[in-house]
């Protein structure tokens, strides 16, 4: 069912300003990826966001991550989506 590894990061928690840096924290999880639908896409232009693509995962998966790698290339989560088990990412290219 799952046809995709992609990597979730996590920021580190900083509590203070001292602190050097520390690195995101990965976790590796199977998912499919998707395309945009075309009224998202353009909904979402109209206020300045460009999402690229959509990865469909379980949604006991996710624990508020904020970025996603996939075959080398580095994306910033811009929505999700839950449907019941199974949740949508929205992301874009990570500048």
């Amino acid at each position: 069912m799952w046809k995709d590894v992609i990597e979730l990061g996590t920021p580190p928690e900083i509590t203070t300003y001292e602190q050097p840096d520390i690195p995101t924290i990965w976790t590796e999880v199977f998912a499919n990826k998707k395309s945009v639908r075309q009224s998202e896409f353009y909904q979402a232009a109209g206020v300045g966001l460009k999402p690229q693509l959509v990865f469909e995962m379980k949604s006991f998966e996710y624990q508020d991550n904020r970025y996603i790698k996939h075959e080398g290339k580095m994306y910033s989560i811009l929505r999700t989506y839950v449907k019941s088990d199974i949740i949508e990412l929205v992301v874009t290219s990570w500048a």
